[in-house]
């Protein structure tokens, strides 16, 4: 059986989807052997990953080479998210991705400064025109590095289609080498509504793994009646690295006919919020493990494929059952999960413990919850399904639930904060408390006359926090009144203990000078080769002000030749 539904699999996936792409056309990224960090498609916070992280042999400063012919259609560089990043479109109508950089080349260097420094902002983004900066096939483009939201060197490289869908790279012929068989790490087993039971339990259970010598893997029998499915933990490795990464494929049977399917190979930006609805969001905020549902429940993502009952399995009393999970990668290395589920009636069940409040959510209505000076506002769809809701606001708090739901858009939490002085109100900013030690983390807030609104995402506790502290600026590699003729870089530390910072501005002589700031060591840098500098004698002036308006101001002399 195992060897026809292999057989099977492989004809309709492989024999189909990898002949739709070029296979010659995209050379590889890196001069050095292609080893990954990170898996087209595997899960992250709140998105799906949308490339592939190619590790960079823990150092930045690779060389960075087109992977085809064309034109750079867009650059963005950002504190956050991708950092440096370039986008290349091609004649066949893929564009390629090249993120977390650490410089571009010379030529697309020069361009991006000029505007920068036209702009005044070291953020930008910019969309140049097809005969502006031409590229070829394996030619210089840029140099890897750390920059953004990355947690260590490497380069994040993707394809798009026309849509700008990313699209799994190793489809195109990308190589990886991959032997190693998928590992899974959990299986949960769900009643899917109040009539429905897993070993006399109305509640999720976790069903034990016993792992057998080819890879795959047998579990426990489970006694079940009426509908239920599986939530699956899984990851893949590959041979020259052990990173935890994503895998390709998931497929689910039932009795020999498949009923299920999680196909990795491409997918939308905007649906990709969904994947907190595929995982059991709840588990995950507890447990910090994410476990993926083998069945679909008010979930539109478009990687849920051959779809039978939305993968529920309605078992009958006196029936016996063979649930098979089969998880593959991308050079098809497999494992499977077989489960015997026996139907079985019980006559004592425990049904799953049902919380109640005041406050219903019914993700169809707009609803408005106000209590005091709090209110929140939740709009339709903000959520996935109708629950009740914890709210209460005591004080200049706002217990809000807790963060176990998983939200598709902002809902909207204002304070009024007439009481407060006007001097007061200046400083105040909501927070939400994160953590065992419920630290204050700042969330976007605005002003509205007496309100104080902020947007999010994310349920939880929220209070008013003030910030009477300036930000602080220490220079990292000079002294005030030092001669700096042989330094190449200017570098500063700016911090803030309160909100956060906002925004920076540095000035020599009066000159707007471009500062690269990296939030990860809170460091500034300017280089002395954009040739801002020209006198002997230079006043540098760095203004920082923090996300409540508090600024400070770093002033001192240094001379150059």
């Amino acid at each position: 059986m195992r060897f026809l539904l292999s057989f099977i699999f492989i004809l309709s996936l492989f024999g189909q989807a990898q002949n739709n792409y070029p296979q010659d056309y995209f050379s590889e990224p890196l001069e050095i052997p292609l080893i990954l960090s990170g898996t087209f498609a595997e899960l992250r916070s709140n998105h799906f990953h949308a490339g592939l992280d190619i590790k960079t042999q823990q150092r930045t400063g690779l060389k960075v080479k087109s992977a085809a012919n064309g034109f750079v259609s867009r650059i963005k560089v950002s504190h956050f998210g991708y950092g440096k990043a370039l986008y290349i479109t091609h004649p066949n109508g893929y564009t390629t991705v090249y993120a977390h950089l650490q410089k571009f080349s010379p030529n697309i260097e020069a361009f991006v400064k000029k505007m920068q420094y036209q702009k005044e902002s070291y953020e930008i983004e910019l969309f140049p025109k097809a005969e502006e900066l031409v590229v070829l096939k394996d030619s210089l483009i840029a140099y890897s590095g750390n920059s953004g939201g990355s947690g260590g060197p490497h380069l994040h490289f993707e394809i798009r289609d026309k849509a700008e869908r990313p699209i799994n790279p190793m489809l195109f012929g990308i190589d990886i080498k991959d032997h190693v068989t998928p590992l899974v790490k959990s299986l949960y087993v769900y009643p899917l509504d109040d009539k429905s039971f897993v070993n006399k339990s109305n509640s999720k259970q976790k069903v034990r793994l016993i792992p057998v010598h080819n890879g795959d893997y047998y579990t426990e029998n489970i006694e079940a009646i009426g509908n239920i499915g599986f939530a699956i933990e899984t990851m893949d490795r590959q041979d020259l690295a052990a990173n935890s990464n994503g895998v390709y494929n998931i497929q689910t049977f039932l009795n020999g006919n498949r009923n299920f399917e999680l196909d990795f190979t491409r997918f939308s930006f905007d649906e990709t919020k969904n994947i907190n609805q595929l995982i059991d969001y709840e588990h995950y905020i507890k447990k910090k493990s994410r476990i993926q549902k083998l069945y679909k429940k008010n979930n539109e993502l478009s990687i849920i494929k051959s779809v039978v009952r939305n993968g529920y399995i309605s078992i009958e009393d006196s029936t016996n059952s063979v649930y098979k999970i089969r998880v593959v990668d991308f050079k098809n290395n497999e494992s499977w999960v077989t489960v015997q589920i026996n139907g079985t009636k019980a006559s004592r069940t425990t049904p799953k413990a049902q919380k109640t409040t005041p406050y219903f959510i019914k993700t169809t209505q707009n609803v408005n919850l106000t209590e005091g000076k709090v209110s929140v506002d939740f709009y339709k769809n903000t959520f996935y399904e109708d629950f009740y809701i914890d709210f209460e606001a005591r004080n200049d708090t706002l217990f809000l639930h807790e963060d176990i739901k998983a939200a598709k858009k902002n809902f909207s939490i204002s304070f009024n904060v007439g009481n407060y002085s006007n001097e007061d109100k200046s400083k105040l900013y909501i927070a939400r408390l994160i953590g065992q030690k419920k630290y204050p983390a700042y969330t976007s807030t605005k002003r509205k006359g007496d309100l104080l609104i902020a947007t999010s995402k994310k349920l939880g506790t929220y209070t008013l926090m003030t910030d009477t502290i300036k930000p602080s600026i220490k220079p990292i590699n000079f002294k005030k009144e030092q001669w700096l003729s042989k330094y190449r870089f200017l570098k500063l530390k700016i911090d803030d203990a309160g909100s956060g910072i906002s925004k920076f501005r540095a000035t020599i002589n009066g000159k707007w000078i471009l500062m690269e700031y990296d939030y990860k060591t809170k460091i500034l840098t300017y280089d002395f080769n954009d040739n801002v500098v020209i006198a002997t004698k230079n006043n540098l002036k760095v203004i920082v002000t923090d996300n409540v308006g508090n600024n400070s101001t770093f002033e001192t002399l240094f001379y150059r030749k």
